[in-house]
């Protein structure tokens, strides 16, 4: 577990050199809302939008996530727990006006990059 990085994993690297290629600067591991201790991948703080990128084993992929063979039962609930606090984090943040976008580690980040540009011009054009 202690080996398990926090921020600065492969896939958090790769979508933020691909949104920096675009372009776009943004704050790195940050809270978007500092009295909530939620931390966001990369937080565009003028467009208010935070961006998380989340590993398919530890927020449960759809498509990846896979059971485990010792203490499962500890992980299924430890995973579930995760799912729970990813839907609150999403509406604390949108009750304070930002917008969440989330990203599986296992997304092209040239892809999820374009998601990001996107979702940051409509907020922008917003004016939110």
């Amino acid at each position: 577990m202690q080996s398990n990085k926090g921020r600065d994993t492969g896939p958090e690297l790769a979508l933020r050199r691909a949104v920096h290629a675009m372009g776009m600067r943004y704050r790195v591991s940050m809270r978007p809302i500092r009295s909530v201790r939620r931390t966001a991948d990369l937080v565009f703080t003028r467009a208010r939008l935070a961006v998380f990128v989340d590993g398919c084993f530890w927020h449960g992929c759809p498509e990846h996530h896979t059971v485990a063979k010792t203490n499962a039962e500890y992980w299924a609930a430890k995973v579930e727990k995760n799912r729970a606090r990813d839907r609150e984090t999403d509406g604390l943040l949108a009750s304070e006006g930002w917008t969440v976008l989330r990203v599986w580690e296992h997304e092209d980040p040239s892809v999820c990059a374009a998601r990001v540009r996107d979702a940051y011009r409509s907020r922008m054009e917003l004016g939110d």
